[in-house]
């Protein structure tokens, strides 16, 4: 079902208070079904002999949750990073930096990520559960211009039409607004074939791609340029 079909409530109007606690209440979900974990590994690709600081953009960043166990992840690894975090809704930075201590520098931009031209290159592009809200030829368009504009990969962590994944979401209490969406996001989630399809569109080169299943619910798709950092 495209969104067209099938709109989500955190896509339409709300107010602020309700739009920070729905995203509140997103986090639990992250950490109680382990979302956090697959783009963590795929991160373990990063060299760690580069001269300056990567830049990592997570676009449809929310509340901020990814970017900062992203962030805990590089200090406790050592690799030096510049995080931002980009999302077209004007709630969502406000949000995000409520909710992220300062000590960890991540930066929060309200726009449309295709547009944002920041002084330093971007290196990584991340994206978590954010492409289920994209009509098929806005993801084909992102995925174009994720290709053009990162210098080492990009990584889409997203989830998984299933069954038993729907039925699994069930079992927590979350917020009203997530209750309603969850569902409606599993529907409007993905199976390898479609990831397969989009790809193809979009004419990203097979090199080094990788299409992953993560339990519970996860299905990510990711590129690291040139093959994947030794």
């Amino acid at each position: 079902m495209s969104p067209r079909e099938l709109p989500e409530l955190m896509d339409g109007p709300c107010t602020y208070e309700e739009f920070r606690d729905c995203l509140r209440s997103l986090g639990r979900v992250n950490r109680w079904f382990l979302g956090y974990r697959p783009t963590l590994a795929w991160l373990e690709g990063i060299p760690r002999d580069l001269r300056e600081p990567i830049h990592i953009v997570d676009v449809g960043s929310g509340g901020g949750d990814l970017l900062r166990e992203i962030a805990i992840w590089c200090k406790k690894w050592g690799v030096a990073a510049k995080l931002t975090g980009i999302d077209m809704n004007p709630h969502a930075a406000r949000a995000a930096a409520e909710s992220t201590p300062a000590t960890l520098g991540i930066s929060w931009v309200t726009g449309d990520a295709m547009r944002y031209c920041p002084e330093n290159k971007i290196d990584v592009i991340v994206s978590s559960l954010m492409t289920h809200h994209l009509e098929n030829e806005e993801i084909v368009a992102l995925l174009r211009w994720m290709e053009t504009t990162v210098q080492l990969g990009w990584f889409i962590n997203d989830l998984e039409r299933a069954e038993w994944s729907y039925r699994m979401f069930s079992w927590g209490r979350w917020h009203s607004i997530v209750r309603h969406d969850g569902p409606v996001s599993f529907r409007r989630a993905f199976r390898s074939e479609d990831w397969s399809h989009l790809l193809a569109e979009a004419e990203v080169p097979q090199e080094a791609m990788t299409l992953e299943h993560w339990r519970p619910g996860r299905l990510c798709v990711g590129r690291w340029k040139g093959g994947q950092p030794l």
